[in-house]
């Protein structure tokens, strides 16, 4: 009997390991078939390029902790990296930002810039190229950490007759996939835009809205600004705060000036609805026109934005949209954040509850709350009790 039960228990175990070299192999044809897509070679240098960014890590706790001769980080580094544990701290507990383990390790890159990031559009249509991505849906830019490949890709489009825009990034999120370390490229940010940094990534990580690209980016750039502004004036340093608060009207006048162009660029499409090549034409005449607007009118009035780099900067549709991902109306939250007349963490629970309301319509679920809370649309003024 004892030896049959053992039996039992070894066919048992030969068919367990069996059904796993089964598995195995069935996981490796499908890796096999992933990777021979442009997709599937894609996520996979995606995903060894994040495996080499989490083997280096090491405990931002543990290198604070080594002040020894052999340390490896210098003294600025040390402070900014002190910095990025109480930013982390602030927008975790004053914010209220789901901030898991993110930004408690640190990873030294081999460069000098991360990922470059490529943006494209058709030339006579305002509307973005798109990329899909298993899980996270589509995303109007792509990461490249294949420099070579992100301008090869690039060529290619505007063959295609597609503008194109590429930048570099030296942070990004994995959205509470994983623990993102603090990289090396983010550190060598001076300390307010570090701070701002970390408090718009971790923003990714406590409200992710699918398919909402646009909505995201430009919510976490209005958490990291506010954020960055509440955290400085808590550690007792008004100019700091003095300084974001300018760099945030800055901000703010760039997105209103990049929503202004995108309206001038559709309306000039719509003079002309069949003919591609005066779309073109239109569109290139207003940019001409907007960029006079922008060196002219606007420049003087951002003071925190050096002239040179408003006279860099690209005008075309690419470029164009992928700006205003980033600052879609911004006034927008702004105006909520005074409405709601509290903190940046309360500013963010309200905005969150709002958009879980109506996912599918983000922007409009903030403008519907501010004309239900009118002064005129209170009891008082309404003749309720």
């Amino acid at each position: 009997m004892a030896d049959g039960a053992r039996r039992s228990r070894r066919r048992l175990r030969l068919a367990a390991r069996i059904a796993g070299l089964a598995l195995a192999a069935v996981l490796l044809l499908a890796l096999a078939a992933a990777v021979a897509t442009p997709m599937g070679r894609y996520v996979a240098r995606a995903a060894w390029e994040e495996g080499k960014i989490l083997a280096r890590r090491r405990a931002i706790a543990d290198i604070l902790a080594d002040t020894g001769s052999a340390s490896t980080v210098t003294s600025g580094e040390r402070r900014r990296l002190q910095l990025v544990v109480d930013a982390r701290t602030f927008a975790a507990t004053a914010i209220a930002l789901d901030a898991g383990e993110s930004f408690t390790t640190y990873s030294a890159l081999t460069r000098d810039t991360l990922v470059l990031v490529l943006s494209a559009a058709r030339r006579d249509t305002l509307a973005p190229y798109t990329w899909w991505f298993p899980v996270v849906g589509r995303f109007p830019y792509k990461g490249f950490f294949d420099f070579g490949e992100a301008q090869r890709t690039a060529a290619s489009m505007r063959r295609g007759g597609l503008d194109t825009y590429v930048r570099p990034a030296s942070a990004f999120s994995t959205l509470g996939w994983f623990n993102d370390p603090l990289l090396s490229t983010t550190l060598a940010m001076d300390s307010l835009d570090l701070a701002n940094t970390v408090i718009h990534e971790l923003t990714h990580n406590t409200l992710f809205v699918k398919h909402e690209v646009t909505f995201n980016e430009s919510f976490a750039s209005f958490v990291g600004a506010r954020g960055a502004i509440e955290f400085f004036r808590s550690r007792g340093a008004p100019r700091a705060a003095k300084l974001l608060e300018a760099e945030w009207r800055d901000q703010k006048l760039l997105g209103s000036f990049w929503g202004a162009t995108l309206a001038a660029v559709d309306s000039a499409f719509a003079q002309h609805p069949r003919d591609s090549t005066a779309r073109v034409a239109a569109r290139d005449t207003v940019f001409a026109r907007m960029r006079q607007v922008l060196l002219r009118d606007l420049a003087p009035r951002l003071p925190t934005v050096p002239r040179p780099q408003l006279q860099r900067l690209p005008l075309d549709n690419a470029a164009l949209l992928a700006r205003q991902v980033y600052a879609a109306d911004l006034w927008l939250f702004d105006a909520v954040h005074a409405r709601a007349g509290g903190t940046i963490g309360q500013t963010v629970a309200l905005v969150a509850r709002l958009v879980r309301e109506s996912p599918r319509d983000p922007f409009g679920a903030l403008r519907r709350w501010l004309d239900a809370s009118r002064p005129e649309h209170s009891p008082s003024a309404t003749g309720g009790g």
